[in-house]
């Protein structure tokens, strides 16, 4: 695990997010002090998208307009 200043992670951050996407975990300190950490998305985070495509589907089933159009919905939305 690698530590660094906030100014050196201001100055470098393309070159530890770059750092990070290969899997290592980057701690920030203000004056020697550990403030932040960044660290690498777990895999599971990731988005697939059919199952985003699966997951709006569902969402839209469960949830209607009672009877509104979109356009009703945008129209009271802007006065």
């Amino acid at each position: 695990m690698t530590q660094v200043g906030a100014y050196e992670a201001k100055t470098r951050l393309s070159q530890l997010l770059k750092q990070v996407a290969k899997g290592e975990e980057i701690i920030i300190t203000k004056h020697g002090v550990p403030v932040a950490a960044l660290t690498p998305i777990p895999a599971a985070c990731e988005q697939n998208p059919e199952a985003a495509i699966a997951g709006i589907k569902a969402f839209r089933q469960e949830h209607q307009l009672g009877g509104l159009s979109i356009r009703q919905l945008i129209d009271e939305g802007h006065p």
